[in-house]
């Protein structure tokens, strides 16, 4: 009999799972969303809503996504997910970047392209098919983390419409008159045969050798007696060779120091620290002089017969020894000086790093070989002082992780010194985040001289200049916009495949060329200017606003993409592509290292997808604080796993405790509903203020940390905890039980639509099961508001204060157990001993206390009656004693009397 009423129970119904199975589940419901052409009714259901844009910045398309890639990506979508979500159309148009030469390399080595086997077209067409390929690879990865957009539609630079709009950009600023070919020191990679620009080089230790060596004076200009020795020192001496100056700073002392017969000149403040370099014994300074008395003196080269200069330069400082060893075809300082006195810059180093026949005696050797060599044979020739070796940061090629060298060679400049002061008010305009980016990127800007636009490669943007018989450079905007628009018909391979004369305009003539005949510009554009011109291809091309509302990407692109953006689109339009820049950190293994293979320490986004799911990853990426470097481990994994489990569990309860309610008929509405359903009606209302500020502000932590507390601390440990007696026991349609059935509504109603953003996989699901009116999918609702509660405040500040006692009291009960004095808190008779505040707030509540503790049996008496073995708290004596009587075989509470079935006249009262 017992048992046919326990049947009368309303206990949970729900065909939600409790475990998700996310790995398998997630792919289904992504085919689900394509099926169903979800983003775009998300797009047409915003159509009349102003527009949100978070333009996207190109990952480069090749090999697999990393972590570093999901986290961008997730956090992306977290934005695009709420604005949809929250009166903004907010499309999403995911791109790549796709030229430059990490694609060339995969070709040689991965698919064994024989490059010089090849003409120009034909290698950019297995370039562009390789590209495509990784960007259809990474499409389907990014779509695997549930990023939503236009993935059928993307940008991709080597797009004709794309690099149309590059070149129409490219016009603009000649035009304008900022860019120009120049004779200029470069940061050369020899180990990819190319020009790099300032955001392709990254800094490493590198061992070097440093030398100081002496040129002798030969022509002392009546102020020297011609007998001494300039010392200059250098961590390339394969640079020796182009040397043909010495600078000295003007207003540094120097002084000819005598050791063992020779004299020596060297800064007066560093005559101590060489003695002790030098091992000097009784060095004697025997004459000083101010560094601008000896400018135009003459040395000689130590290794050829010519003549190395004394010149002055500001630059200078009190360094080494003072007297800097000046080569200005490998250094910006250097090539300034040479220009200032006249001397034509000496490069004698070829595009592979090798020394050319202007390095007589060192030809064909590497310049790496060459150090040695030349350290040998300047010690031969005794211009030797000292050789030793030093480990300093040192520029390298960020592809290759090779050493860089400065190299002077012709190449194409936009020029930064014409855009600099609109740039710098434009970065005021913009919003930062964090903070400090304003003043991150105002110095790099403040920094930059000219941007080396034009590299030594083939699979790019052509440069569309074109050459007179002359030599004259053609720079002419309607002659690129005329190549522009045939890029966009014929794409730009017609560059390499078409003659010159057949690429520009019929009938062009030019008074350089009487032969009418031209040439075109074998170099390519360097890939940060086709990314930086995406305003250009993206916004402009598909008529979205410019500038865009929000960049978001990691913050090694203040150098790479929010610079070379900042510079294209002040050059085009006198503005800032962005009104707001985001950045985030890089993600470290869990002790703080970078990612590597070599290492084993790298967490592959892939392989959590697989095991755990996207959710998973996701719900990571809104745990850290992203602003700053983030970790990752399997154990950080496994913790946001069981974060995960709790948010499920919850939701399971939640809606199978609504299986029996429609919301239509059986809603209670606030002002109907008991107290205590009141006040968490209140605290869900207050965490819906917080996490939509939370969203408009970025901080998808603070969404995650006010989420997690709630679910867990407040509406799992407590309202649910205690509501179960009266959900599963009384009347299915009783008042206590709808009124409660509504906070739960409520609840999984407002909990999955602010959880969408992040857990857009699970939430979906979860909306399918919550009952009553639905659209097809969550993401096709809106966010919810925050409704007006007249007397909020009052009612949250007395439930807030009862669950301190609350507290209090549950740590009674668990000494209880622990003392096997009760088992369940359902076997205990609590009786409690407030104070006089406490009983003022008691009496202030409406609410069942007996069912709010969980307990049977429960008394209130006053302070001075508490027994010795009652606990005492701050404001409350506590006592907890077995409960008497009879266990219900229904509700099992323990009751004094139960009828002839051992139920209580409660749930026998439920079940007539």
């Amino acid at each position: 009999m017992a048992k046919e009423y326990k049947d009368t129970l309303l206990m949970p119904k729900t065909d939600f799972k409790m475990r998700g199975n996310l790995g398998n589940r997630e792919p289904e419901l992504q085919k689900h969303w394509e099926e169903m052409d979800l983003y775009h009714k998300i797009i047409e259901k915003n159509n009349d809503k102003p527009t949100y844009i978070l333009h996207d910045g190109p990952p480069y398309a090749n090999g697999n996504i990393h972590m570093g890639h999901a986290l961008n990506k997730v956090l992306k979508d977290f934005v695009v997910r709420f604005k949809n979500m929250s009166g903004f159309k907010s499309p999403y148009i995911p791109g790549w970047d796709t030229h430059g030469l990490p694609i060339e390399t995969a070709l040689t080595k991965k698919k064994k392209v024989k490059r010089k086997e090849l003409s120009p077209s034909e290698f950019r067409e297995k370039c562009a098919e390789y590209a495509l390929e990784q960007v259809e690879n990474q499409k389907e990865q990014f779509k695997r983390l549930g990023v939503m957009g236009e993935w059928e539609q993307p940008y991709i630079t080597l797009q004709k419409n794309y690099e149309a709009r590059q070149l129409k950009l490219f016009a603009k600023m000649v035009e304008k008159g900022l860019i120009y070919k120049g004779l200029r020191p470069v940061y050369w990679s020899w180990s990819s045969e190319t020009a790099l620009a300032e955001a392709e080089i990254e800094y490493h230790d590198k061992k070097s050798p440093a030398i100081y060596v002496a040129f002798n004076v030969m022509d002392g200009k009546g102020v020297l007696d011609g007998d001494e020795q300039f010392i200059i020192w250098t961590t390339t001496p394969w640079t020796i060779p182009a040397n043909l100056a010495i600078c000295l700073h003007p207003e540094l002392e120097y002084s000819v120091v005598l050791v063992d017969g020779n004299k020596y000149i060297v800064a007066s403040d560093l005559v101590e620290s060489l003695t002790e370099e030098f091992e000097w014994s009784n060095p004697k300074t025997i004459k000083t002089y101010q560094g601008a008395e000896l400018e135009h003196v003459k040395t000689k080269h130590p290794l050829y017969d010519r003549v190395s200069l004394i010149t002055l330069g500001e630059h200078v400082t009190a360094d080494a020894t003072g007297c800097v060893h000046t080569a200005p075809g490998h250094g910006e300082d250097d090539f300034n000086i040479g220009k200032q006195y006249g001397l034509e810059p000496l490069c004698p180093v070829d595009d592979r790093g090798i020394m050319t026949k202007e390095a007589p005696g060192f030809e064909g050797l590497h310049i790496d070989k060459a150090n040695k060599a030349i350290t040998e044979k300047l010690e031969a020739t005794g211009a030797l002082i000292k050789l030793s070796f030093i480990n300093h940061s040192y520029p390298h090629d960020w592809r290759t992780k090779k050493p860089i060298i400065f190299r002077v060679t012709p190449q194409w400049y936009a020029s930064i010194d014409g855009l600099k002061d609109t740039m710098m008010k434009e970065i005021e305009s913009v919003k930062w985040l964090p903070s400090w980016g304003d003043v991150r990127l105002g110095n790099m800007i403040k920094d930059r001289t000219d941007w080396c636009i034009s590299r030594q490669r083939v699979w790019g943007v052509p440069i569309p200049v074109f050459y007179a018989e002359n030599g004259e450079e053609i720079l002419d905007k309607d002659v690129i916009d005329h190549v522009s628009e045939l890029f966009k018909e014929h794409g730009s391979n017609i560059w390499f495949d078409w003659s010159a004369e057949k690429l520009l305009p019929e009938g062009f003539t030019h008074a350089g060329s009487p032969n009418n005949k031209f040439r075109k510009e074998t170099d390519i554009m360097d890939v940060w200017f086709d990314s930086g011109t995406s305003h250009q291809g993206v916004l402009e091309e598909r008529g979205l606003p410019y500038p865009a509302d929000l960049y978001l990407e990691g913050s090694d692109q203040y150098r790479g993409w929010f610079n070379s953006s900042l510079s294209t689109g002040v050059a085009m339009t006198g503005k800032s592509p962005y009104k707001q820049v985001v950045s985030h950190g890089f993600v470290l293994d869990a002790n703080g290292r970078k990612m590597s293979k070599s290492l084993g320490n790298v967490v592959d986004p892939l392989k959590i997808m697989k095991q755990l799911g996207a959710d998973i990853l996701r719900l990571w990426v809104s745990s850290v604080d992203y602003q700053a470097d983030v970790r990752i481990s399997d154990n950080m994994m496994k913790q946001i796993a069981e974060s995960y489990r709790k948010f499920r569990n919850t939701f399971r309860f939640l809606l199978g405790n609504l299986h029996d309610f429609d919301p239509k008929s059986d809603y209670v509405d606030y002002e109907k509903r008991n107290e205590v359903d009141q006040y968490v009606t209140c605290k869900l209302n207050d965490l819906v203020k917080e996490v939509l500020h939370a969203y408009e502000n970025f901080e998808f932590d603070v969404v995650y940390r006010k989420m997690t507390n709630y679910v867990t601390q407040f509406l799992s440990s407590f309202y649910l905890d205690f509501t179960k007696d009266i959900l599963y026991i009384e009347k299915d349609n009783s008042l206590d039980r709808r009124s409660i059935q509504s906070v739960l509504y409520d609840n999984i109603d407002r909990l999955s639509r602010l959880l969408a953003p992040i857990l857009s996989h699970t939430t979906d699901e979860v909306y399918q099961y919550i009952p009553g009116k639905k659209e097809e999918s969550i993401h096709l609702t809106d966010m919810p508001k925050p409704i007006e509660i007249a007397e909020d405040e009052a009612l949250k500040q007395r439930y807030d204060q009862f669950l301190i006692l609350r507290r209090d009291i549950l740590k009674a009960l668990e000494e209880a157990r622990n003392k096997k004095i009760i088992g369940k808190s359902f076997n205990a008779k609590l009786t409690i001993y407030p104070n006089d505040e406490l009983v003022h707030l008691l009496n202030q509540l409406d609410a069942n206390f007996q069912q709010i503790f969980i307990v049977s049996q429960f008394e209130q008496k006053t302070f001075d009656e508490a027994p010795e073995t009652a606990m005492t708290f701050e404001q409350v004596k506590v006592l907890v004693e077995p409960a008497l009587g009879h266990t219900c075989a229904r509700c099992w509470q323990i009751v004094e009397n139960v009828n002839e079935d051992e139920i209580c006249s409660r749930c026998e009262e439920v079940i007539e």
